[in-house]
């Protein structure tokens, strides 16, 4: 597929904020209507999931231009709690991932956001995509249980919401790479999202909303674990959602009680 052409024949350039959904989800405010009672009540903390939420032929595009994130000037984990790869800014987005993500950082998506989430501050973009962008875990990679960290670096915001979109074709569940999101007391995997192409992944953050990867992955040679995050600040949150003596803090990471993996 070229990258300045859908399939349809629309170039990229006129890609307006319904070309970039699936027809059952052209009415994003009546999806977040409909969901957000299961998003806010889910356990262990509010969360929810959406099977082909998007065009694929967008993320299908997106897909063929993902970068070789091995190269200089992107950021390469490689540490007891994670070994992945992942993408610096927007420099490394083509025209379809950046005509794509300048919708999900747009006015009708944040709109959808909120409703959904039932945030009372309101939501907004990261233009820095600070820790967001193009992420890529290869096989053995893994991401340990962890709270995200809770300030924006440059303007000082609060961290309130991860989106995950998800971009592997054909993977199997042998391969792992579920996204698994913990209980507060770290005694008990609560839900568990298979990094399906087309599945977008979303949940409210806060210093206690566990979540990872942390079984290294066991794809073949050749295939890794590939999705493109953004998250979502506002000014000011509720104080239950921080821990106290950890107002401004980084990546947290905790052990799975029990788990020798983390001893």
């Amino acid at each position: 597929m070229s990258t300045t052409t859908m399939t349809s024949g629309k170039p990229i350039t006129a890609l307006e904020g319904a070309d970039f959904l699936n027809e059952k989800n052209k009415d994003l405010m009546a999806v977040a209507r409909k969901y957000k009672a299961q998003y806010q009540s889910a356990d262990p903390f509010p969360n929810i999931y959406f099977t082909d939420f998007f065009n694929p032929d967008v993320l299908d595009a997106i897909l063929g231009e993902f970068p070789d994130l091995e190269k200089n000037g992107d950021f390469k984990y490689d540490t007891p709690n994670e070994i992945k790869l992942a993408s610096k800014g927007e420099r490394r987005f083509g025209p379809v991932a950046k005509a794509f993500v300048h919708f999900l950082n747009s006015e009708p998506f944040l709109m959808f956001l909120q409703e959904l989430t039932g945030i009372e501050q309101t939501l907004l973009p990261d233009p820095y995509f600070e820790g967001g962008g193009f992420h890529q875990t290869k096989a053995g990679g893994f991401l340990k249980i962890h709270a995200d960290f809770n300030k924006h670096r440059k303007t000082g915001l609060d961290r309130r919401l991860n989106v995950l979109v998800y971009l592997n074709k054909d993977w199997k569940d042998e391969y792992g790479g579920h996204f698994e999101l913990w209980n507060r007391e770290m005694t008990e995997c609560k839900g568990k999202v298979p990094p399906l192409f087309n599945t977008m992944a979303m949940f409210s953050t806060t210093d206690f909303s566990y979540h990872g990867l942390p079984n290294p992955l066991t794809c073949p040679p050749g295939r890794s674990r590939k999705s493109l995050a953004l998250y979502y600040f506002s000014n000011g949150r509720p104080a239950h959602e921080i821990n106290a003596g950890l107002e401004d803090h980084t990546t947290l990471f905790v052990d799975r009680k029990g788990a020798e993996e983390d001893a």
